[in-house]
């Protein structure tokens, strides 16, 4: 008696091990042996049941989502890529927080989504995902994750805009929001090329701004490429960068305008021929005009000029001068020297007497609209990133970074202030 209860016994271990095997399905099968009505039911519908339920396998299709769930200063360039091997994506949610829709879109074969457009700085989004395999069995996957935010991410705010065409004197220049101290690492992210094969160097002014140059002028009629690839790279500690982009320009006819101080005449050439010869009015001996390479940054067919913007102020404080509607101005430099036209002057001055508080001045009519004037033409034929050379004004030369003024450094100062 005793030897038949162990032997129950290790029949009904056996069946809890059976049971386990079979997915967690209890099989009921009775402990009678093979002389048992075959015909009874209850043996075989348990019996069944149990195979049906081993046979049923979970979806073969296998769902992952980048970034992780839970993950941080997540990327805006290259998170929520959903991706599914052994099946198909039948449908990916991505929302805000807030529950606001993100577009996306399926790739051809219905193997991956991602978004269509950039994602936001500091911001949370949840991924829902679907996918069936080859037996049309389904699979789900969630995540959450947090983009980066402007605290500990930085962007490079640069020049020229992608598409423009430039002078043969514009750098590539590039300002960043946070100060950057792992400057190799960035630099190592910033491609400038160009067309003409001409090699480029970038050089570090302060640690919030790069410019990227070639040793000579731009060759004319070339195209510049910039191409940014600072997603995820650390700038400084904890702070990263975010652009992933592509920008090309175009370098125009070869411009470049010779300013004598001394003469008072402007020659301005292209592609080394003198096109236009025009009598100035450059700074006073009191306000001299800086001399050096100075590269027109920006056009304004009017602006005003105020002198208390720039330090000439009288004991009162207000500006020596304020003229609002100062036609034809380009500028040379940030702290205020430009090219523009002159009204409000004698005509007799151009060519003959330099009485500007360091500006160029060239003949002109209120308004900006007179075809005929000096300020006019050069105006109209002249575009962001010619290059315009002062001499003979007995001023100082212009400082590297007081505009796009890189020029005035030699080739070898300027790969010196390179990081890598």
């Amino acid at each position: 008696m005793e030897k038949r209860v162990m032997t129950v016994s290790k029949r009904r271990r056996g069946l809890t091990v059976a049971s386990a095997l079979l997915g967690g399905v209890l099989v009921l099968s009775a402990c009678s042996s093979g002389d048992d009505d075959a015909s009874g039911s209850s043996s075989d519908t348990s019996q069944a049941k149990a195979d049906e339920a081993a046979a049923k396998k979970t979806s073969e299709a296998d769902i992952k989502i980048t970034p992780k769930d839970g993950s941080d200063n997540a990327s805006i360039n290259n998170s929520a890529a959903v991706t599914v091997s052994k099946g198909t994506l039948t449908d990916v949610s991505m929302t805000t927080a807030d529950g606001t829709e993100v577009a996306g879109a399926l790739s051809a074969d219905k193997t991956s989504w991602k978004p269509s457009t950039q994602l936001e700085r500091s911001t949370t989004y949840k991924l829902a995902a679907e996918a069936k395999d080859s037996d049309g069995r389904v699979a789900h996957e969630n995540a959450s994750f947090t983009t980066v935010s402007p605290t500990n991410s930085f962007i490079g705010n640069f020049t020229p805009e992608d598409g423009s065409t430039v002078g043969v004197g514009m750098p590539v220049s590039i300002n960043f929001d946070k100060a950057i101290t792992n400057k190799s690492a960035v630099q190592k992210g910033i491609t400038v090329s160009s067309s003409s094969g001409q090699e480029v160097v970038g050089h570090w002014f302060n640690a919030n701004r790069i410019d990227f140059r070639p040793d000579d002028y731009w060759t004319e009629n070339s195209t510049v490429t910039l191409k940014l690839a600072l997603d995820g790279v650390e700038g400084a500690d904890g702070v990263y960068g975010v652009q992933q982009k592509t920008v090309t320009f175009k370098i125009g006819r070869n411009q470049i305008t010779y300013v004598d101080a001394k003469t008072k005449q402007m020659k301005v050439t292209q592609d080394g021929k003198t096109v236009k010869t025009i009598p100035i009015s450059a700074g006073s001996p009191e306000n001299k005009t800086y001399e050096g390479i100075m590269v027109m940054s920006e056009k304004f067919k009017e602006t005003r000029m105020n002198g208390a913007t720039v330090g000439f102020t009288d004991d009162d404080g207000k500006g020596e001068y304020d003229i609002k509607d100062v036609p034809h101005a380009i500028r040379l430099t940030n702290s205020g020297t430009f090219v523009h036209g002159n009204y409000w002057g004698a005509k007799s001055i151009f060519g003959s007497v330099n009485t500007s508080h360091g500006c160029v001045g060239l003949s002109d009519t209120k308004g900006a609209n007179d075809k005929g004037t000096a300020g006019y033409w050069f105006y109209n034929n002249s575009i962001v990133g010619d290059v315009v050379i002062v001499q003979n004004t007995g001023d100082k030369t212009v400082s590297p970074d007081n505009g796009l003024n890189g020029w005035n450094l030699s080739w070898a100062d300027w790969k010196a202030g390179s990081a890598v």
